[in-house]
């Protein structure tokens, strides 16, 4: 039978807890439970008012792996929905508000995409990101330099970024905004992407053409755009191993000289909450929020 459970008064069924998701270090589908329990504060907070898209891989990385924005069939009906504007007619997505609510998305095993504007205010970015991606034989090391370039000319606009790994093989940057037309960030974030290309050719390309790619690291910044969406911090991603999008320090991206050094799994992210709290908590505070240049 599958087991019920209890959360914050709503039931919940959870199925096939024993199942191995993530083949490289048999993590199962009851540790992924457990550890979207344990990390269920700041990832809330992450979540909460942001439509969610579902990057779902129910039998693993290995296996069927879709996208989904709609309300899934079966959603229960105190699960939060919103109607968010789309160029091809209104749609209506989820809001993951609780914790309730977190534990029943997580039970379709899913990654979490979230977009940069929050549902009552579609297409007004409060957060601008840059999504770093290398080409190889580039890693995340050479991310980590294109990443100190843009937080140093983001200062120069008087914004101050934060960082955290994808959970795939490179970085985004995310910085505060007062609310601004998700075409008017994007916009800004080609600008310091082509910037970067200028000043960094050997390393930056800013264009998506796959030729272009290999040895450099590739500075989208299309992931600002209203119809995008990116990796909520602290998502488990479809990986062979449990790797998280992560919040990283500064000087961990100014130390890093292997990629394994800004790898992260289920299980170190606790601890780095006990000594580090949510590095990107600063990302709530209006007070840090800039207007574009």
């Amino acid at each position: 039978m599958t087991p019920i459970t209890e959360v914050e008064g709503r039931k919940l069924a959870l199925s096939n807890l024993g199942k191995v998701l993530y083949p490289e270090t048999g993590f199962t589908k009851g540790e992924v439970l457990h550890y979207y329990a344990t990390v269920a504060d700041p990832l809330l907070a992450h979540l909460r008012d942001r439509p969610l898209s579902f990057l779902r891989y129910p039998d693993g990385p290995e296996g069927q792996v879709f996208f989904a924005k709609n309300v899934p069939p079966g959603t229960p009906e105190w699960v939060s929905t919103t109607e968010v504007p789309r160029s091809e007619g209104a749609a209506r997505m989820v809001l993951i508000q609780d914790l309730a609510s977190l534990m029943w998305a997580a039970n379709l095993v899913t990654e979490f995409h979230t977009p940069q504007w929050r549902a009552d205010t579609p297409h007004l970015a409060d957060r601008l990101v840059f999504d770093l991606d290398p080409g190889a034989p580039a890693t995340i090391v050479e991310c980590c330099q294109v990443a100190l370039w843009l937080r140093d000319r983001l200062a120069a606009d008087g914004l101050q970024a934060y960082a955290k790994t994808s959970g795939s093989k490179g970085l985004h940057l995310l910085a505060a905004l007062e609310p601004t037309s998700s075409s008017e960030v994007t916009s800004y974030a080609k600008s310091l992407a082509m910037e970067a290309e200028a000043e960094l050719p050997s390393l930056v390309t800013h264009r998506m053409t796959r030729s272009l790619r290999p040895t450099k690291v590739f500075v989208d910044f299309s992931q600002n755009a209203a119809r995008k969406t990116t990796a909520t911090p602290y998502t488990l991603r479809a990986r062979p191993a449990p790797t998280v999008s992560a919040p990283v320090t500064w000087p961990e991206i100014t130390s890093c000289s292997h990629p394994t050094d800004l790898t992260f799994h289920a299980p170190d992210i606790a601890p780095r909450l006990r000594a580090h709290g949510d590095l990107l908590s600063p990302l709530f505070d209006t007070a840090r929020s800039a207007s574009l240049p």
